[in-house]
């Protein structure tokens, strides 16, 4: 038997702004230990019997960000899928199962997804050896967190009777997230558990039941995947194919209809670190019952979140909240109502404000910038570049530029000239010329630049040649 663990990466995590934001969301942050959730995600699957190299399904946009993260964490062999589009977890499982047949054999998938947290491993390896047994006798398995409140915020599942506590069973129902009096009923009763929104079945399974159940979707999301393209590291799903799958999950469009659901039960810690006060209920405490992150000092504070990102955060008299920092944005917002945080998101958007996207520092392929100051018509940035990187070809319809180089050694096209600029010398970039940034060195080449124009977003670019594959994204 193989098994294949399926990382589904596509979540934005705006509960969790401003230290989650659209562009690096939840699943790439160190939120709770010093690696991301989507490295904890692979780490506790470490001593797994017959454990493959991972599919992981993310969104175009984050792909350069997953490619660093499993070479940080020396995981190779992976398969990135790229949607082009968000259509829940249903279609994106249609085209990592094609990915992992594709391998050859039948093997299980693990489906997982990348921002959840479980902080007993043994028991959750524990829980996956009888879910395997399961899968291998034709089950569709979920795995059913053992509840611990009367929790409104998840959907659940009801299972049917059974000797074996610790063993699967039938699945009677899937059940919506409940208001509290029905949440306590559950409680009660002993038959319900959270939907984890992990699985696991063999690839084939998954693709037959879908073909009883939700034909359409398999039809479309099938096409998708056979209209593939490659390019460079990653498989991206033909787009028009895949725009036409019905935005199904996979407990709506088969779960909950499949004769084959079962479920085993989970008491492993977990948690889908869905809000502030998710991270407040799983993080040691202090003797004021806070939970204190970076440069804090407190005064009669209790109940609380701090985290402090770049600079101190001080607080006095100060109950039940969350006060998160970052260098751009502070969250101050009482634990009860933090999974508001996303209502403050949506007033980014609709204010048209970079904050709901982007930190100040905004990663790229070829390494990172960070603004530092802005102003009607210039602006200021650090850039980092990494060893043997190198930026596109790259014209500017709007603004000009200065190069400042601070550390290291770049390579400058400007134009027809090319040449090369070691720390405190510069160099200038006139607008609408056609021009590029290398650092042919081997340590990081830090610049400092300054743009003057019109205008200065990040959509004035126009790309003749990138080493990334991107257009003029």
């Amino acid at each position: 038997m193989q098994l294949i663990p399926v990382i589904l990466s596509g979540g934005s995590g705006t509960r969790l702004w401003p230290l989650s934001r659209s562009a690096f969301p939840k699943q790439f942050l160190p939120l709770a230990g010093d690696r991301s959730m989507l490295l904890q995600t692979m780490d506790r699957l470490q001593g797994v019997t017959a454990l493959a190299a991972p599919i992981v399904v993310c969104n175009e946009r984050h792909r350069f960000l997953v490619a660093e993260q499993l070479q940080q964490g020396a995981i190779s062999g992976a398969d990135i899928l790229l949607e082009p589009v968000g259509r829940n977890t249903a279609p994106a499982l249609v085209a990592a199962a094609h990915a992992a047949q594709q391998r050859g054999g039948d093997p299980v998938l693990l489906v997982l997804p990348a921002d959840h947290l479980i902080q007993d491993v043994a028991a959750f390896q524990h829980a996956l050896t009888i879910a395997v047994e399961a899968a291998e006798a034709g089950g569709l398995v979920t795995f059913g967190v053992v509840p611990q409140r009367p929790e409104t915020g998840y959907g659940y599942i009801r299972t049917a009777a059974t000797d074996d506590e610790a063993g699967a069973r039938a699945v009677a129902a899937f059940v919506e997230k409940p208001d509290l009096a029905t949440a306590e009923h559950y409680l009660e009763r002993g038959d319900y558990y959270w939907n984890s929104g992990m699985f696991l079945f063999r690839a084939s399974r998954y693709l037959e039941e879908l073909a009883q159940h939700a034909p359409q979707l398999l039809a479309q999301a099938s096409s998708a995947w056979e209209q593939r393209r490659e390019d460079m590291d990653f498989v991206r799903l033909d787009a028009t194919a895949f725009s036409h799958c019905p935005s199904d999950s996979i407990d709506y469009a088969l779960m909950e209809k499949t004769a084959a659901a079962v479920m085993v039960p989970l008491q492993a810690g977990w948690s889908d670190i869905g809000s502030w006060s998710a991270l407040l209920d799983i993080a040691r405490r202090s003797d004021e019952d806070n939970v204190v992150i970076g440069d804090v000092i407190t005064h009669d504070t209790h109940g609380s979140y701090i985290r402090a990102e770049e600079r101190l955060v001080a607080t006095v008299g100060v109950r039940d909240h969350v006060v998160v920092e970052t260098k751009d944005a502070i969250l101050v917002a009482h634990r009860d109502r933090v999974q508001d945080v996303k209502q403050i998101v949506a007033q980014l958007q609709a204010q048209g404000r970079d904050e709901s996207d982007f930190h100040r520092r905004v990663f790229r392929p070829w390494g990172w910038f960070e603004g530092i100051a802005r102003a009607e018509r210039f602006q200021v940035k650090h850039i980092m570049v990494k060893p043997g990187a190198r930026l596109s070809l790259q014209m500017h319809h709007h603004r000009a530029e200065h190069w400042i180089v601070v550390s290291g050694t770049a390579r400058v096209t400007c134009g027809d000239q090319s040449r090369l600029l070691s720390e405190d010398q510069s160099t200038y970039i006139p607008l609408g010329t056609p021009h590029r940034l290398e650092n042919p060195g081997v340590i990081p080449l830090e610049l400092i630049e300054v743009q003057s124009g019109s205008y200065l977003g990040e959509d004035d670019i126009v790309r003749y040649e990138d080493l990334y594959g991107r257009s003029n994204e």
